[in-house]
């Protein structure tokens, strides 16, 4: 039998979805084809590993309504091997296993001639847990289980959640958090669900057999795509217990992200009240001599906690040393004494010690790590007005990792619309441990960055206007000239408004000044859920939305009502954040720009995702106002216009107006038909 050729099935695929072949697609798709082409599918000869030693990695840019989704799902497909798919938003997880995958694999079917198995995989507090629901949840107050069903009154909001979450449990066929609508509470949620390290495991569990995790786990082990997300792609890494299936090919979608959400993982954290419910829950179970050690400890780091000032910790101080070594050893005698001592007189005791010694192991692993002070480590304090202070710990980088545990014995094909900052792809290579792209070497990793472009055409789209006349922002102060200069713009725009703020004090600034004066509503994040803004937002053409970071990548409003987004300052990374500072640090030592490399491709990466907030659809026309005149005047405002779409360019303030208007003028005309 002939094998069918990609462009057949690319067409096959995009029909079947409902949607137009692009230029970009069918690059990215080759591109795609050839880069897994290197990983052996599961019939053939030699290892997956042999294979990708002869093969490459790739990063591709694809913008905004490429189709990227089939651009990588149909030459994987095709390829036969396992594939996992990673992406960063539960919106991307879903489209790809209720949308595009379903219609893909029919309409491959009879070229391909199998139909192949997909299934979603995420953490286990994800999925409901069968033992928590029926049995309670251990509790340190309470003599063995405390049943929140019983406690919670039934008018409550946790009531109603918990009494909503029983009956779903006996409906749903995944128990996946995210199939549950409408949502619950996050402390709801924490009654019903499990860690990794505080499930029983399916063999000691009265559940196992009916366990939505296991059975998950199970459907993963026998599809051919399994979707799931970038945190547990970084556990799968990280840990060394591997959660994914052996897989020949990896796919990394929305993958500017992947950094920060690795980084998330591997970083630690110890605050007093997660200490104290620790003791608290291992109290019961162990000596009194064991629970006295880690008691004693815990409230010296109590105290200490109480004069923590925010900040990073270059040295640890030695009064905290003595402390981490005290909780540390305290932690591991606990988890000792948990193993050897059983107590028949604790109602379900094996849930009970597991809990205990999953709270025990937290505090024993980060004591110990920030104890033992590695120069790859940064730690710092933090203090929140409503949780008080907590000591973090993360890794200085994540490249060496990456490199590492993600590109070794698969191809992976890592994908996003803003991966080429400044004009290259070598920025986003070195912080995933790629040596910059061509370097030739027995140990270099050898991989392609491509940008396949986009359907739109950003020189006639879209205009990127920068108000260089503005005073340049300093760290404090109102900016008055800023706010008049915005005002003005939302004027000449009638509305139609994304404002995106580097900070939620700006954002809140700008919004209280400018609704004393525009006669136009101001959305405010915070004052209502995400979506509900959003929805608000694209629903109303005079209506303007402000808001800080998840705005800057979260937002799809395609069509008039978003013609102006507007970005009030250069979002460098605070200079007084512990972990970017430390990084900058690191690269200067080592010979590198810190600036360029750490705070600058910060920027970028945020400004290139802000300003694809404006054209969504080819009918879309609008204005990317930066209102930093460091962008023009700055040595690095070329390297961030760069960054992003190739709009047109300008710093005249009166040409936007024109322009802004005249877009406003030609929405009111199409609304009035």
């Amino acid at each position: 039998m002939t094998k069918p050729s990609l462009p057949d099935l690319l067409h096959a695929a995009v029909t079947a979805v409902g949607g137009t072949e692009r230029p970009g697609q069918i690059a990215m798709a080759e591109a795609v084809a050839e880069a897994v082409g290197g990983a052996a599918p599961e019939d053939s000869e030699g290892s997956a590993g042999e294979a990708q030693r002869s093969g490459s990695h790739l990063l591709v840019q694809a913008g905004t309504g490429t189709g990227k989704s089939l651009g990588y799902l149909v030459p994987a497909l095709a390829h036969g091997g396992r594939v996992v798919v990673a992406t960063a938003t539960l919106a991307l997880q879903r489209q790809l296993v209720e949308r595009d995958l379903p219609r893909t694999v029919e309409a491959l079917h009879p070229q391909l001639r199998r139909r192949p198995q997909f299934a979603m995989l995420k953490g286990r507090s994800n999925y409901v847990c069968l033992h928590r629901l029926h049995e309670g949840v251990p509790q340190e107050e309470e003599e063995g289980l405390f049943d929140p069903f019983e406690h919670a009154t039934p008018t409550s909001r946790l009531g109603k959640d918990l009494l909503r979450l029983r009956d779903w449990a006996d409906e749903t066929e995944t128990g996946d958090r995210d199939d549950l609508t409408p949502g619950v509470s996050d402390r709801a949620w924490g009654q019903v669900s499990v860690s990794s390290r505080e499930c029983l495991g399916a063999s000691k569990c009265a559940y196992g057999a009916e366990c939505f995790a296991e059975a998950a786990r199970e459907r993963a082990k026998l599809a051919d795509v399994i979707v799931t997300n970038h945190a547990l792609l970084a556990i799968d890494a990280i840990e060394g217990a591997p959660v994914l299936p052996q897989h020949e090919v990896l796919i990394v979608d929305e993958a500017h992200e992947l950094v920060s959400r690795v980084t998330g993982v591997a970083t630690g954290e110890l605050t007093p009240g997660q200490v104290n419910r620790a003791v608290k829950r291992a109290a019961k179970l162990v000596n009194e001599k064991a629970a006295d050690q880690l008691q004693t400890a815990s409230e010296t780091f109590e105290r200490l906690m109480e004069l923590a000032l925010p900040g990073r910790l270059e040295e640890i101080p030695e009064d905290l040393g003595y402390c981490l070594m005290a909780l540390r050893d305290a932690a591991r005698t606990v988890i000792s004494a948990l193993g050897s001592t059983r107590d028949k007189s604790v109602q379900d005791e094996d849930a009970v010690r597991k809990q205990a010694l999953a709270s025990v192991e937290n505090v024993h692993a980060v004591a110990e790590r920030i104890a033992n002070g590695s120069e790859y480590d940064v730690v710092w304090y933090e203090r929140h007005d409503r949780f008080g202070a907590s000591l973090r710990v993360a890794p200085l980088s994540v490249s060496g990792l990456l490199r590492e545990k993600l590109f070794a014995d698969r191809s992976v094909v890592l994908t996003s619309a803003t991966l080429k900052l400044g004009g290259d792809f070598n920025g986003v290579g070195a912080s995933l441990g790629l040596a910059p792209e061509g370097t030739e070497g027995e140990d270099v990793l050898r991989w392609k960055g491509l940008d396949v472009g986009s359907p739109f055409d950003y020189g006639k789209q879209g205009i990127l206007y920068v108000a260089k006349h503005l005073a340049q922002p300093g760290r404090e102060g109102s900016r008055t000239d800023m706010l008049d200069e915005l005002a003005e713009l939302i004027e000449a725009a009638g509305g139609r408004t994304l404002g995106l703020f580097s900070s939620m004090r700006a954002a809140q600034a700008a919004a209280e000044n400018l609704r004393g004066r525009l006669d136009v509503p101001i959305l405010l994040q915070g004052e209502e859920t995400l979506g509900e803004l959003i929805r608000t937002f694209a629903g109303d053409a005079r209506t303007c939305l402000f808001g800080t970071l998840s705005l800057w990548q979260g937002v799809d409003v395609p069509g008039p009502n978003c013609q102006l987004v507007v970005m009030d300052r250069v979002p460098f990374p605070r200079p007084d954040d512990p972990l970017m500072s430390a990084r900058q640090k690191a690269v200067e030592e080592a010979g590198g720009n810190g600036f360029m490399a750490v705070a600058a491709t910060h920027a970028a990466l945020l400004m290139a995702q802000g300003a694809g907030r404006l054209v969504r659809a080819t009918g879309d026309r609008g204005v990317v106002a930066v209102l930093d005149p460091r962008v023009e005047r700055a040595r690095y405002g070329s390297f961030l216009r760069r960054s992003m779409p190739e709009f047109w360019y300008t710093t005249d303030r009166n040409q936007v107006r024109r322009s802004l208007a005249a877009i406003d003028a030609a929405a009111k005309a199409t609304e009035g038909e």
